[in-house]
């Protein structure tokens, strides 16, 4: 227990100086809702991290990376209650009461979720069971899968001349009014990014068809983003269900609908061209992109 208390210790102080100040105390009885970003460790935020180390009991989902896990004390008690589409999952109800019990004990709880807790993570519905039973409660951010998603895949969310906004939206099974929004968004030239769309993409992507959207709108699958694994798949709403399914793509996975999504190709050529020049030993000018 002492040298457990004692390698904390010393990994807060490291964390406080990057930080430039202590890292937040995680007292006994509070609980945190911790967003463990989209996967790759390294885009884990500095309190993140500082709150998986101080941790008594971890809750965390199912695609936190097991890295993280391996950064906790040897005595926090870590507890699965990943959701995962079409397969057996942890509550809502559940989740909660095991929240609210282990902060009753005294425990430091840290509510682990990939992501960003307040996006498609049910975070807001936690915090409010524990608002309600009087549980102290922080959340830390953690970086959105699909912002990060489009980054890696050299997919600017914005871009001047472009648009001026960009929609996140899920994925799962919406309903007619649902759709006929995401149309009325593309139609307005707004992109749209689904969280967990690959499992319903032949369906949103006919909706946004039927719904007067051009088949050729550029489209995209960025599958386990961030990740070694990563694999992306670029084509229109027409194509787009027959080629990701001949890429073999698995969750989790980010599906975005937009003009944005056409100037992946001039940024990869940009940088190959940059990157061809080096190799020959041509110092490259300076570049001004009015972007």
């Amino acid at each position: 227990m002492g040298a457990n208390h004692s390698a904390e210790s010393s990994a807060l102080e490291a964390l406080a100086k990057l930080r430039g100040a202590p890292c937040p105390a995680f007292s006994p009885g509070e609980v945190w809702l911790v967003g463990a970003g989209p996967g790759d460790p390294g885009l884990l935020t500095l309190d993140a991290l500082a709150a998986i180390l101080q941790a008594d009991v971890i809750l965390y989902d199912a695609l936190v990376n097991s890295t993280l896990l391996d950064r906790a004390r040897e005595d926090a008690e870590k507890v699965f209650v990943g959701k995962r589409g079409g397969q057996p999952s942890t509550s809502q109800e559940t989740i909660n009461e095991l929240l609210l019990k282990s902060a009753a004990r005294g425990k430091r709880v840290l509510r682990l979720k990939s992501g960003d807790p307040f996006l498609f993570a049910r975070g807001g519905e936690e915090m409010l069971a524990l608002a309600a039973a009087g549980i102290p409660c922080r959340v830390i951010p953690g970086i959105t899968s699909g912002l990060a998603a489009l980054a890696c895949a050299a997919i600017p969310a914005t871009l001047r001349k472009v648009n001026q906004a960009v929609v996140l939206a899920t994925g799962h099974a919406a309903d007619e009014q649902e759709a006929s929004n995401w149309v009325e968004f593309a139609k307005r030239g707004v992109p749209i990014v689904f969280y967990m769309g690959l499992r319903n993409l032949q369906s949103i992507l006919t909706k946004l068809i039927d719904g007067g959207i051009p088949a050729t709108l550029p489209a995209a699958v960025i599958a386990s983003a961030t990740l070694p694994e990563q694999d992306i798949v670029v084509s229109t709403l027409s194509d787009l269900p027959a080629e990701a399914s001949a890429a073999h793509l698995h969750g989790p996975a980010v599906v975005v609908v937009g003009e944005i999504v056409r100037v992946r190709s001039d940024l990869l050529k940009l940088a190959s061209d940059l990157q061809n020049r080096a190799a020959a030993g041509i110092t490259p000018e300076l570049l001004c992109v009015d972007c």
